[in-house]
Order: C-alpha cells, then structure tokens, then sequence
C-alpha cells in the first residue's frame, strides 16, 4: 500500500486555483449570463422562449456526447504517459479560445453560437475532469474531503468575480445593449486562462511516464487499460454504486445549473436587482456548503454528508415549484406584502448551500475509491458519468418544458434527487476505500 502524503499548502492552492478558474465559464456562460442572453437575444422566440430553452438543452447535451467518447480514453492515456498537466492545459486553451470566440455570435446566428458553446463546453467538462484527476495525489484519503470542499468553495469566489465584472461593466441583458453583451466571451475567456496559471506552476505531475511497447499505440493502451477496469469492476463495485448514484444527482444538478436563472427570468420575472442578489447569494451559500460539508465529510462521513446534500436537494425542488403559493400563504398568514421573487431568493439560498457541497462531496467520494495509479482514468470515468447524467437531465427537461412550461417540468430534478439518495444506501465506505488501496501500484 502507498502512503501519500499531503502536498505543501503552496500546490494545494494552485490545484484549488483550477475550480477558481473554470467556475467563470460555468458561471457565466452556463449559469448566469451567457444562459440567459442565448434563448432571450441570440434566438429571441418570446414570450416562451420554449425553442431558445431547447436549442440551449441540444448544445450543452451535444458538447457533453463528444465528452463521453473521449474522458475514458484521455484519462487512460494520462495514467500511462504521466502527462495530467499537458492534457488540462489543451482543455483549458480550448476552453478560453471558443469562449472568447462568442464575441462573434450576433442575435439570429444561432448555429455558430450553438457551435461555440458546444466546442468550449466540452473543454471546460474534459478540464474539470483532468483537474480533479490531481486529487488523489494531494493527500491521504482522510483529507480528501477538506482539500475537494477546499477548492470547491474558493471556485464560487471565482465565479463571483468573474460574473460581477461581466454584469457590473457590461450592463443590462438587452438588445439595446448587445454592442457590449458581445465582450461577455472575450472577458470571461481570458478570466479563465490567466486565473488558471497557478495551477500550471504550481501542481506537480504525479505519476511516471512510462515507454510506449514496441508496435503499440497510445490508443490501443488506453482501451486495454479500459477493458482491464472494466473487466475488474467487480472489485471497484462501491465506486461502481457511487457513479450510479452520482448519474442521478448529476442529472438533476445539470437542470438547475443550465436553467436556474432561465427560470428566474421566465417564470419568476425577476427585476435585475434580485437576479444580481440571488447571483451573490448562491455563489457565498455554494461557497460555503462546499467548505462545511467538506470539513463534516472528514469527520462524518462521505456517505452520509452526500445522502443530506441530496435531502435538501429535494426539498429545495420542491420548494422552487411552489415559491408562488407559499408567498401567498405567507402574506396571508403574516399579512405581508412579499413578492414571489424575494421568497424565491430565500428558496436559492438553500439551494445554494446544496450547490457546491453535493459536488465536492462526490468528487472527493470518486477520490477516496482511486487507487493513484488509475487516477486519470477514474476521474474519466466520473467525467463521463457526469456528462451522460447531463445529457439525460438536460434532453428530459427541454422535450418536457417544450410541452409542459418550464415550472412543471423542473419537477424532474426532484426525481433524480430521490433515485440517487435511493442508490447511495447501497455504498459501503470502508470496502470501497479498502478497495482502492489494495490496488495501488497496478
């Protein structure tokens, strides 16, 4: 067995870096902004903006297909070829390039625009994975959870100011405004690249290269280091569990990034001072649920950290359905004169808290599963799942918004919610890790 120690807080904090970084794509681009200019300016079919929700559903589905083909493979061939950091840094320049690439897209050139957010969505996705892939190297598997909600938690600080620069210098969401709108890729692109400079100086290379065999090909290693885990995931049957659980969670958590603020916009009709104050609320609840949850997975327990987050989850859902009637009963109750929109910045905080930490949670579960030497192809592995969740999520939402509206069919995070806390129970904390450990060095 491999005792590894924890990395010197200098390199743990560039690692944490990359989540400071990729969260300006995320946040920008497919939470907060680029989310709402797409449907309402790019494609403009109002009052419903039901084909601008599902263009916006088939391109983040699209770029997640093209991830599902390839995390698996590049994660193998990472493992093999100790070359993590020259992967992640080709994901983020591609990631940056495309992004910025959007100054490009004007309103009604929506196939470029549809092109743009599939190319640099599938780079954030495969970053995000080849970032994470570091985690099993940065400290014993006791630590994993500080270091992930770590990391996790100052990614929201990223977003935050990435998003209040696009927001504060560039104005309103409006057609009137869109000669200023079109600098919303350039900026968040070069945030992106430059934020993730630390990471590139400061986060070690774990692993060693090894020669590639006479007559072989990266590829063909790749696929046989696949086939070989495959063949093997009986022993890896609590990872196995916990990407099956995670599949759901992910699904419901893909809907309420790529649409939350669609549906403060469509279906709250919030003014422009509450969207900015529900953007800072759930960036700081993220923040710090992500830095909570990973500090109780250290002493809890990863199993029962991740099944509360799901919790509230699902109470969050269900309370976003109904934010409309439970203003009325409130004011009828307290006889008040609160708007939907002001109790629906109270119903964002919780689920904002959930936000950060179910991810982190997670990410740092997939960890404490990974032996160190499959670690790239591991975190494919959750790469993968993740995005095939999205696909699924993000299709069942835009087909059943597209007949239904967007309020009933937001409905269907709850589900996912309550499929993943179902399969959780099945995980067994302990052999998974023992697992992992056994199988270190292969």
């Amino acid at each position: 067995m491999t005792t590894i120690k924890r990395a010197s807080k200098k390199e743990i904090f560039g690692w944490a870096m990359f989540d400071f970084a990729n969260s300006s794509y995320t946040t920008v681009i497919i939470t907060v902004v680029f989310s709402v200019i797409f449907p309402r300016l790019i494609v403009g079919d109002a009052p419903g903006y039901r084909m601008g929700n599902l263009l916006w559903s088939l391109s983040l589905s699209a770029s997640y297909l093209l991830v599902l083909l390839t995390a698996p493979v590049f994660g193998a061939i990472m493992d093999y070829t100790a070359s993590k950091k020259k992967f992640l840094f080709a994901a983020t320049l591609l990631t940056s390039v495309a992004t910025a690439s959007l100054y490009f897209v004007t309103p009604g050139v929506i196939l470029l625009c549809m092109m743009l957010i599939v190319i640099s969505n599938f780079g954030f996705s495969l970053s995000e994975s080849f970032a994470s892939s570091f985690l099993t190297s940065l400290g014993p598997p006791e630590d994993l959870g500080k270091i992930s909600g770590y990391a996790w938690g100052l990614g929201y600080f990223g977003g935050l100011l990435a998003t209040s620069l696009v927001m504060f210098g560039l104005g309103a969401l409006t057609m009137d405004n869109f000669s200023r709108l079109r600098f919303v890729g350039p900026m968040t692109g070069v945030f992106f690249m430059l934020a993730a400079i630390p990471t590139f100086l400061w986060v070690r290379e774990p692993g060693i290269q090894r020669p590639l065999p006479p007559g072989e090909t990266y590829l063909k290693v790749a696929i046989g280091r696949i086939r070989k885990t495959l063949i093997d995931i009986r022993d890896y049957r609590d990872l196995l569990t916990l990407l099956a659980s995670f599949f759901f969670a992910y699904a419901g958590l893909s809907i309420v990034i790529s649409f939350a603020f669609i549906y403060g916009d469509q279906i709250i009709r919030w003014k422009p001072l509450t969207q900015m104050l529900m953007f800072v609320a759930t960036q700081l609840t993220a923040a710090g649920g992500a830095f909570f949850f990973g500090l109780l997975q250290d002493h809890w327990g990863a199993k029962r950290t991740l099944m509360l987050t799901l919790f509230l989850w699902i109470a969050a859902v269900a309370l976003i359905y109904g934010v409309a009637d439970i203003t009325k009963m409130i004011n009828r109750l307290f006889q008040s004169s609160l708007e939907t929109e002001q109790v629906f910045l109270i119903v964002g905080s919780l689920a904002g808290l959930s936000l950060g930490a179910t991810q982190s949670s997670c990410r740092a579960m997939v960890g404490l599963f990974t032996p160190l030497s499959k670690s790239g192809e591991f975190f494919g592995l959750w790469g993968f799942t993740g995005r095939l969740a999205a696909i699924v999520g993000l299709m069942g939402l835009g087909f059943l918004q597209a007949s239904f509206g967007l309020r009933n069919a937001v409905l269907l995070c709850s589900i996912f919610f309550a499929i993943s806390l179902s399969i959780i129970f099945f995980v067994d904390e302990k052999r998974g890790a023992t697992a992992a450990a056994g199988h270190e060095g292969e």
